[in-house]
């Protein structure tokens, strides 16, 4: 409980404009994750044949799985960016609405949290994905050379 209180106290000291500009710094890379994850799902596509012939299918399947999770989890959190953004009005208008203030606040914290963990589970899921298509490409290279 503590702790969350001066995490409170650490966020008053932002501005709105501060405040605004971490609001468009999520959304601009949550929709450049976005983009990404097209990149990453076709490029899944372009080597799945690849990818059961080298019998990784066990190994890809709950990688994708976690990775369609994050396209879901960036659709969620992409509305909570921008409803959040919406709202940024509270702190600019000039009528002292300390609790609504104060949870505007609150929920800026707890979406800079969700935005952090969310990248750290993308970027997880990002590194395996490569992992496999490098390995698959490397493995179907090898066969072109032996053949």
């Amino acid at each position: 409980m503590e702790t969350k209180a001066n995490k409170r106290k650490f966020r008053e000291w932002f501005s709105a404009d501060e405040l605004h500009e971490e609001s468009k710094q999520w959304f601009s890379e949550l929709q450049f994750a976005k983009d990404e994850q097209k990149f990453l799902n076709n490029m899944v596509k372009d080597y799945t044949l690849d990818i059961i012939d080298s019998d990784m299918f066990k190994t890809v399947q709950p990688v994708v799985e976690s990775l369609n999770n994050s396209e879901k989890d960036l659709v969620n959190l992409s509305k909570k960016v921008q409803l959040h953004e919406n709202q940024l009005q509270i702190m600019l208008d000039d009528v002292n609405q300390d609790k609504m203030e104060a949870a505007y606040l609150d929920t800026h914290n707890d979406l800079a949290m969700e935005v952090s963990d969310y990248f750290v589970k993308y970027k997880e899921a990002k590194t395996m994905i490569f992992n496999i298509v490098s390995n698959v490409i490397k493995r179907k290279k090898q066969k072109r050379l032996l053949n």
